[in-house]
């Protein structure tokens, strides 16, 4: 049954409610006493939009880009995916896009200039009119990042009294050149601010990006620092005869040599910055390395035939080694925390690439699945794209095992260094001619290359090295099924 509630006409409060046909719900009450009052219409406001771009973080490795070029410049319409700016990561240089419409207000991190990730490298702003406000928030990050140091008080004359702490330290004073800055401080320094009855605005902070300290709240307020939250005060005393601690020490050799006349101290770069980094942490791994010789003559004669087609002689090495590590899969495992290690389901061949101002390994990504043709393709690919320094972070940082060739150099032999991550690494040295005896006396000339692989000894015994290079060996021998 249908409730007399319910009804697909619209009811109207002028004519129905007087209408007989409505049921009275509270009889004692006349509705035509009744008075709605107006209440005030509320008025949406949109506010604007000031938004940042940040540093991002192009690679896992990766704690601070540099700057190489701006795309856009201030007061440049930007549209959503659009490019904006060129980072040079650890590895590489990428296109930074824009997440937002807007307009570029104002660049806080130059050309050539470096910035850690996440911090803010330039202001967009939603509309023209936003602009003024974007650039005063841009003076603001500028400014906080980098606070000027006040500089040292003079030292006071031997005897003479030192002066009673200013209560209106000249640092506590606010900074005009910084225009429009967000103040921030600590929970406990907003407490003794409110305390102190201290202005938070006219406070320059010593934390971190201008951060204020309770320590900076406690200096503007004229208080002595509390045996709670500071360190031990160290007292010196202007003692003329009495030679200080420091300075007897300021004799003691420097750990850092002193640079050599003439010589010029150049910088690391992003790269080389990232290398350093790997290769020092590699020193943490226990290592241990095996030489084993393989005869070329079977695998020179396929290059010959390949050669034409477009196929290099490291294409044929790493497809070599790919087939032979899905035998062995240990030797492509890896360990990370020292505690446990992991099987690789994936062989990715990286291969170490020269380039200028660095060094970077490609990754051939499932090496043992691909045809050899493509695969040399890929890889002529993928060196085009990193001296070009373009290469994507998946296509540097996802190898399992690292190969590294100096044969190409005429190198006899060398030890290459273990990459973090990976389980082994195979230095290649040269082919050359070697004499040979048999097992009947009978001597003979083939060519010989030795390869030294350097290996995780946390996850890799030496019988689990020698086993690999064996496979290896006999694979190169009878290069046939590297074509297949």
């Amino acid at each position: 049954m249908a409730s007399p509630f319910l009804s697909n006409s619209t009811i109207s409060f002028s004519s129905s409610l007087k209408s007989s046909t409505l049921p009275r719900l509270f009889p004692s009450v006349s509705f035509s006493s009744i008075r709605f009052k107006p209440t005030p219409r509320r008025i949406l406001t949109v506010r604007s939009k000031i938004r940042e771009i940040f540093m991002p973080a192009l690679s896992s490795t990766m704690t601070e880009g540099k700057i190489v070029s701006w795309v856009k410049s201030e007061g440049d319409v930007l549209s959503k995916g659009e490019s904006v700016v060129v980072v040079e990561s650890d590895k590489a240089d990428m296109d930074v896009e824009t997440f937002y419409d807007g307009i570029l207000a104002a660049i806080v991190v130059g050309e050539g200039e470096t910035a850690p990730v996440g911090a803010a490298i330039g202001i967009l702003a939603e509309t023209e009119d936003e602009i003024a406000e974007a650039k005063a928030k841009a003076a603001s990050n500028s400014g906080a990042s980098a606070p000027s140091a006040p500089p040292p008080p003079p030292a006071p004359a031997a005897g003479s009294t030192p002066a009673p702490p200013n209560s209106t330290p000249a640092y506590a004073a606010p900074i005009a050149s910084e225009g429009l800055r967000k103040t921030v401080a600590t929970p406990y320094a907003k407490k003794l601010a409110k305390q102190h009855k201290v202005d938070t605005e006219s406070v320059v902070g010593t934390g971190p990006y201008g951060r204020i300290t309770p320590e900076d709240i406690e200096a503007a307020a004229g208080i002595l620092p509390s045996k709670t939250n500071v360190g031990p005060v160290v007292v010196v005393e202007v003692k003329p005869a009495a030679p200080t601690k420091a300075t007897s020490d300021s004799s003691a050799p420097s750990s850092i040599p002193p640079p050599v006349p003439g010589s010029t101290v150049v910088p690391f770069t992003t790269m080389q910055t990232a290398v350093s980094k790997n290769m020092v942490e590699s020193i943490s791994v226990p290592t241990f390395r095996v030489g084993y010789p393989v005869t070329t003559d079977a695998l020179d004669a396929l290059y010959e035939k390949v050669k034409p087609k477009g196929v290099t002689m490291t294409a044929l090495l790493a497809k070599a080694a790919a087939m032979a590590l899905v035998q062995h899969p240990v030797v492509n495992a890896s360990c990370k925390d020292g505690k446990s290690f992991s099987y690789n389901s994936n062989i990715n061949i990286a291969i170490a690439v020269a380039i200028n101002g660095g060094l970077i390994t490609p990754v051939l990504q499932d090496a043992d699945k691909l045809d050899l043709y493509l695969l040399s393709q890929k890889w002529k690919e993928l060196v085009e794209k990193a001296r070009a320094k373009q290469l994507q972070p998946q296509e540097y940082n996802s190898g399992t095992f690292t190969l590294s060739n100096l044969g190409m150099f005429g190198v006899d032999k060398f030890d290459a260094i273990l990459p973090p991550g990976q389980g082994a690494i195979m230095a290649v040295g040269a082919s050359k001619p070697t004499v040979v005896a048999d097992a009947d006396g009978f001597f003979s000339l083939k060519n010989k290359m030795l390869v030294n692989v350097t290996a995780d000894h946390r996850i890799i015994y030496g019988a689990d090295l020698a086993a690999f290079l064996q496979t290896f060996s006999k694979i190169v021998e009878n290069p046939g099924s590297l074509t297949l």
